[in-house]
């Protein structure tokens, strides 16, 4: 050992960020597994070694059986011992790095990086990242996105855990923290924490919608967001490979807040029932498209936004439901004007939530007896059932007109006509005339109201997406 080889070690403990003793120590433990390989020994007590940190001077002992230690020449150990040290020197090293790793990144969970793309396998992006590799499975991958080897990838450190002798870091891009930190990196207000994200709902590689709110009545949250004339977002965007931001103007009221999140749609009313943590949304018939969005993409995003289950209703059919509702309980003796006031203050708007809210609410919430709230719920649980049969024979009913309607365009495009005129009757059907129903207008598009709006069965809108949506 020598100046030289010190210098080689402080090179690998710079480059692979390993302590420097840790390096000496394993040396010397590599060398006294090479004696004992030498003299065969199974004591490992019985040599010991220590190498200069300075000079790099080694010095090898054995001990006899009295204890005393006597200097061993290194020279004399031969060619197979020396291979013994290097051997555990190297797995040593190996270990040390893979220590070394583990620690480093486990404190940087959350942080987003810049690294290379490198190659699939079975699905998996591998990107080298600094001194090492981690891997971008397929479920936090972008829809869509495809890198090539030597691109550039920005990625969130997601997960660091020892997987045997490998350390598996495992990255995301579909993450919503993986946006969180990409407005921490554009918009200073959100890295010095005077505008604060406070809620975020994403589907990556399609939309994504963020509450915000400002400590600082002078910073405008939402406009701080979007820059000026949009660069501070298009900046996010571009990265994300244009999926849609909304940012949403946070407030304490959940009745507001809901408003916000559906935006770029109009709310008439907001009706919340804390019991069952659903809100009743009343919409006009032209903005119910804006406000279901693409599959139900906009409700959805801001169900999970707000914390609220989304119910979204046009005038008409909250007021049929009202209706219902007040003429089922009407019926029973003793029912006051008050106590439908009261229901509808909670938020029970229909026979269902009658059912879904029990007896205890209507007892102390809306003051019946204990009789007639047994009674009401039994009434309206009847009722419900009534409806729930209608709707789903009016939605049988009308998925065999559509599907009536698409054999008929079918045997027009065929050209399949006959000689009474069912292939006019059928392009009549079709263009609105004849005595086929019409095909369906946009306000006959049907959807389906339940629980959170992630159920709700959408006919595709072709709305405009403005983004960002403040």
């Amino acid at each position: 050992m020598n100046a030289e080889t010190i210098r080689i070690i402080d090179a690998i403990a710079r480059d692979r960020n390993i302590e420097r003793d840790l390096l000496i120590n394993d040396l010397e433990q590599a060398m006294i597994s090479a004696a004992r390989k030498h003299f065969n020994s199974l004591d490992v007590e019985e040599f010991r070694c220590r190498i200069d940190p300075m000079t790099g001077e080694m010095h090898l002992w054995q001990a006899d059986e009295e204890g005393n230690f006597s200097e061993i020449p290194i020279a004399s150990l031969g060619r197979i011992p020396a291979q013994t040290a290097k051997q555990v020197m190297i797995q040593r090293f190996r270990e040390d790095e893979r220590a070394s790793i583990f620690d480093e990144f486990s404190k940087r969970v959350g942080e987003v990086l810049t690294g290379t793309a490198h190659r699939y396998e079975g699905g998996a992006l591998v990107v080298t990242i600094e001194r090492t590799e981690g891997f971008m499975p397929r479920s936090e991958q972008i829809q869509g996105e495809q890198f090539h080897p030597g691109d550039r990838v920005r990625c969130l450190i997601k997960e660091v855990r020892e997987d045997g002798s490998r350390v598996k870091i495992v990255l995301s891009r579909s993450h919503p923290d993986f946006i969180r930190r990409l407005f921490e990196a554009e918009v200073p207000e959100v890295s010095e924490h005077i505008i604060e994200i406070k809620a975020m709902a994403r589907e990556a590689g399609f939309r994504t919608k963020i509450a915000v709110s400002s400590i600082d009545s002078k910073v405008d949250a939402v406009g701080a967001c979007v820059g000026v004339r949009g660069s501070r977002i298009r900046n996010i965007v571009d990265e994300l490979g244009g999926e849609k931001i909304d940012i949403v103007r946070w407030n304490e009221s959940s009745q507001i807040l809901i408003s916000n999140a559906l935006k770029p749609a109009e709310v008439e009313e907001v009706s919340l029932c804390f019991e069952l943590g659903r809100a009743t949304i009343i919409v006009r018939e032209d903005q119910l498209s804006l406000a279901i969005g693409r599959r139900g993409q906009n409700v959805r995003l801001a169900a999970r936004l707000t914390g609220w289950d989304i119910d979204i209703l046009t005038p008409a059919e909250f007021a049929k439901s009202l209706e219902t509702l007040e003429g089922v309980i009407r019926t029973i003796e003793g029912i006051e004007d008050v106590m439908l006031d009261r229901m509808g203050a909670l938020g029970i708007i229909s026979v269902f939530d009658v059912e879904e809210v029990g007896i205890e609410v209507l007892e102390n919430e809306v003051g019946m007896s204990k009789e007639m709230s047994a009674k009401v719920a039994e009434t309206c649980a009847e009722r419900a059932k009534e409806v729930a049969e209608q709707q789903q024979a009016e939605k049988e009913e009308e998925e065999k007109r559509r599907t009536e309607e698409l054999a008929a365009a079918d045997a027009v495009l065929a050209g399949g006509a006959e000689p009474d005129g069912s292939a006019e009757a059928a392009a009549d059907a079709i263009l609105g005339g004849g005595p086929v129903a019409a095909v369906e207008t946009e306000s006959d598009q049907s959807v389906e109201h339940g629980g959170s709006g992630e159920d709700q069965e959408v006919v595709e809108s072709q709305e405009e997406d403005a983004s960002p949506a403040s």
